[in-house]
């Protein structure tokens, strides 16, 4: 399947999407197939979601497992790796808030539980697949969050430290392993209008938030397609490695 993507040289290059089922996810996992890549998805609780998705971009493989266990995220990067004749690039993409705790209800449990997910499941997954990483001299794009940088509304400080930790691992990753061809960058999506709003915002935060950006509208998942292609094709940012990108309709310029 080929698109309007076709042009970033991605055509053929093995790719694992992890939470690629929904949202920001589904889009880069359709985004890369139209570029004519061998995409597989990964998804948690949305098989039918992710099925239907597979079916839609031309029978992607797709493999479930829960990315806040250890044991799930490795499961699922072995058996892609092995469907898929190996690997070209890894999408972080698994992630959740999981919940809005305030600063009393934010005790071990749910440190753990937002970490497990957000950050654990990101250095496993990155852990497990860079053996095949290596060998295709292939990349890692990992998905981020505004709230890395802002701290996120109230009751998202773990989810926005969780997410500090997927950038600062990016570019620790991409200084340890640049000197081996392997390039990792991040998107650092804004706010975007998926269910994720649904669940933790109301409309009254969106629109107070929508009149803050620049370009007075909330993003959609399909804005942070090109974000992820342009970082995993070597055709066009081969010298781009370490970096997060931020796509957020100018909410935040850092």
């Amino acid at each position: 399947m080929t698109g309007g993507y076709d042009g970033f040289g991605l055509g053929g290059k093995r790719v694992l999407v992890t939470g690629g089922s929904i949202g920001i996810g589904a889009a880069a996992a359709k985004a890369f197939a139209e570029a004519g890549a061998k995409v597989a998805i990964h998804y948690n609780k949305n098989k039918e979601k992710a099925e239907a998705l597979a079916s839609e971009i031309g029978g992607a493989p797709v493999f479930g497992g829960d990315f806040s266990k250890t044991e799930g995220v490795t499961s699922v990067i072995e058996a892609a790796i092995q469907k898929l004749g190996g690997l070209d690039v890894l999408v972080n993409n698994a992630g959740h808030m999981v919940g809005r705790f305030a600063l009393n209800e934010s005790d071990d449990e749910a440190y753990d539980r937002i970490m497990d997910l957000n950050a654990r499941s990101v250095m496993t997954a990155t852990r497990v697949a860079m053996p095949a990483l290596l060998q295709s001299k292939g990349n890692i794009v990992n998905t981020s969050s505004i709230a890395a940088r802002n701290g996120g509304a109230a009751g998202a400080a773990l989810y926005a430290s969780a997410k500090g930790f997927v950038s600062s691992y990016t570019k620790s990753i991409a200084t340890e392993f640049a000197t081996q061809g392997i390039r990792v960058n991040a998107v650092s999506p804004g706010v975007i209008a998926t269910y994720f709003h649904d669940i933790y915002s109301t409309p009254e935060r969106l629109e107070q938030t929508r009149q803050r950006i620049p370009m007075q509208r909330l993003g959609v998942s399909e804005d942070c397609a090109g974000a992820f292609l342009f970082l995993a094709s070597n055709k066009l940012a081969a010298y781009v490695t370490g970096q997060v990108i931020e796509v957020n309709g100018g909410q935040l310029m850092p």
